[in-house]
């Protein structure tokens, strides 16, 4: 077979994605090292079916980033950015700026002039958007402070490639040359021109997407036909970054915009329902790309200068971002995960140096080297993230919570310490409130502190799964503790504490799901409650009385619906790892469901006052519970 067509390349990608991702995934090292790991075994230096091909597939798979930017953008809500504004200006911002000046600084002493030391300082700033997202998204590290930082510095660094995309031919003979690729329209422009062409082109995106797109996706939703919304959902990403390419711009930057825009249209979810599973295979295409593009036999030629570089940047990046992450009071052990996330350069770096080597502002030698330690660098960040996971964190015992500051002094101790008062928390608290029984609240993020105590509310800002301050909250007097924290992991550290420390103290715990309730349930909670199972059972009895059903009748399945779900819960929760799952869960539901029909059907006794109507009702039910 023509190991160079098409279908057998496919082939090669599809089959190592499956073998090594899900090997990945089991052991630990997560799904993007899965990807590079696929990359370098199918890579010309190991089993050789990726070769110089390999370079043509990173381009297309740079569609993955592409979509990546575009349900970024989507996501980025006015609200969120307002409350991020600061770190992703002055966070964001500093990290920049001051890692250019280093990073150029450094490469200035190995020799190199000063265009090209400004390039690289401003390419080594930037950081990996997918792997850092995907890494913390699959961790669940997102809501950290640690996570929220790292978005707002990926975000400003996504935005100030407009800008070094801008500045670069600037640096190009003096300023004279333009973009060198064929077609673009760019192409011989001075430098001031091109400038102005991709401010331009910018305005031009913000312009389409708020007159253009939106009146666009009505006309298609008219039409409704799935699959045209969705081919013109993919038509708008790839044609803004064909035009973005055009004018010499990152396409990523583009959608990234284009998605901003659309953020709050009502077209928002139907767009990355459209797009994600796109965006997944190409992002995985990219991670394998990358892996199949690192040149080992480059770093074979000479690895102590390529490892050795590798290690000055990390430990360069990963310092200055420690620092700003002290600046901005990160917790020690926040701010070790926030420096080691960002330590890497990113996949906007081979656009960039691409770009130099076009304008001449790089050399074709620094080019190769520059590649090597970027995929490199990319390819160490999940292993430097495993390594916080399992050593440098338990080594600090510092939670990967949102812990920003120290723990406030408490004053008070109380028969019920309530830890987390978000929704639900906040909800059980009034309600414990307006019956006068007093309670100690705390909480991990300090915005909700603040509000919460402007609405009246006494609440303590400190970590719940501390010892120490379960200690100076009364843990060892009160009568019961109610954790209702959002992160599921801490929810289970809290409960660890207490096991340990103090196991006299009753436990309440809210469970988001059923899955998280099998995993509380099985760390040895009796007192577990869904979230979600009261809602929507109280909207099952709604809905029955306005088809019909008397309201004792509705309430009355919906207490015998809660009491067998919650028994069979309990059974569940023992075998969810094991084979007989799914058929156990099968034969619950389906004992649940005759149960109900049955007790339905019974409920329905015809009297003589009342014969017809309830004939007509029990037809009325067989019909609903039998369709």
């Amino acid at each position: 077979m023509d190991q160079h067509s098409f279908l057998f390349q496919a082939l090669i990608y599809l089959a190592a994605a499956v073998i090594m991702v899900p090997i990945s995934k089991k052991l630990g090292l997560g799904s993007v090292l899965g990807y590079l790991l696929a990359g370098i075994v199918i890579g010309p230096d190991v089993f050789g079916f990726v070769g110089s091909e390999g370079q043509d597939i990173m381009h297309f798979a740079e569609f993955g980033v592409v979509m990546l930017l575009f349900i970024i953008g989507l996501g980025l809500e006015p609200e969120l950015f307002w409350r991020l504004r600061k770190s992703i200006i002055g966070l964001g911002g500093l990290q920049v700026v001051i890692t250019s000046l280093v990073a150029g600084g450094i490469v200035y002493l190995f020799g190199l002039d000063w265009k090209a030391s400004i390039a690289l300082g401003m390419i080594i700033s930037l950081s990996s958007t997918a792997i850092v997202l995907q890494t913390l998204n699959e961790k669940n590290l997102m809501k950290t402070d640690a996570g929220q930082s790292a978005f707002s510095v990926l975000l400003f660094q996504d935005i100030a490639v407009i800008p070094m995309l801008a500045f670069f031919p600037l640096l190009a003979d003096g300023g004279r040359a333009g973009h060198k690729e064929g077609g673009s329209f760019v192409a011989g422009l001075p430098g001031w021109q091109h400038a102005v062409v991709v401010i331009g082109s910018v305005v031009a995106i913000i312009l389409a997407g708020r007159f253009l797109i939106r009146p666009l996706f009505r006309i298609i939703a008219a039409t409704r036909l799935r699959e045209m919304f969705t081919a013109t959902s993919l038509l708008i990403v790839v044609g803004i970054a064909v035009f973005m390419t055009q004018v010499g711009l990152s396409p990523a930057l583009g959608t990234f915009l284009a998605g901003v825009v659309l953020a709050n249209s009502e077209y928002k979810h139907e767009l990355e329902s459209d797009i994600e599973p796109f965006k997944g295979l190409l992002l995985g295409l990219f991670f394998l790309a990358v892996g199949a593009s690192i040149d080992f036999r480059l770093v074979m030629h000479n690895p102590g200068l390529i490892l050795g570089l590798v290690a000055l940047l990390i430990l360069v990046k990963s310092g200055i971002l420690f620092l700003l992450g002290k600046f901005s009071k990160l917790a020690r052990g926040q701010n070790i995960l926030f420096a080691l996330s960002l330590s890497q350069v990113g996949e906007f770096a081979f656009v960039l140096i691409s770009f130099s080597l076009s304008e001449n502002i790089i050399t074709k030698s620094v080019t190769d080297t520059m590649m090597a330690i970027v995929a490199i660098s990319m390819a160490l960040t999940p292993l430097l993230m495993i390594l916080n996971d399992k050593i440098l964190q338990p080594g600090l015992r510092t939670s990967t919570g949102n812990i920003e500051r120290e723990a406030d002094p408490i004053d008070e101790h109380n028969p019920v310490i309530i830890a987390g008062f978000g929704h639900f928390g906040n909800t059980v608290g009034r309600f414990l409130r307006a019956h006068d029984i007093k309670t100690t609240i705390l909480d991990t993020d300090a915005d909700r502190v603040e509000n919460l105590r402007k609405m009246g509310f006494k609440v303590y800002y400190g970590d719940a799964s501390r010892h120490d301050l379960l200690l100076s909250a009364g843990a060892q007097k009160a009568k019961l503790i109610i954790i209702a924290l959002e992160p599921p992991e801490k929810r289970l550290e809290i409960i660890e504490t207490i096991k340990k420390h103090f196991p006299d103290l009753r436990m309440y715990v809210r469970a988001q799901n059923r899955y998280d309730a099998y995993n509380l349930m099985n760390a040895g909670m009796l007192n577990v409650y869904r979230e979600t199972i009261d809602t929507s059972l109280r909207m099952g009895v709604d809905v029955m009385k306005a088809l019909g059903f008397k309201e004792y009748t509705a309430a009355r399945a919906a207490r015998k619906f809660f009491n067998k779900d919650e028994a069979n819960l309990k059974k569940l929760a023992s075998i969810r790892d094991s084979d007989e799952y799914i058929s156990a869960a099968r034969y619950y539901i389906e004992e649940l469901e005759n149960m109900l029909r049955t007790d339905m059907e019974q409920s329905i006794i015809p009297n003589n006052e009342e014969n017809e109507e309830n004939d007509a009702l029990l037809a009325e039910v067989r019909k609903i519970v039998n369709p």
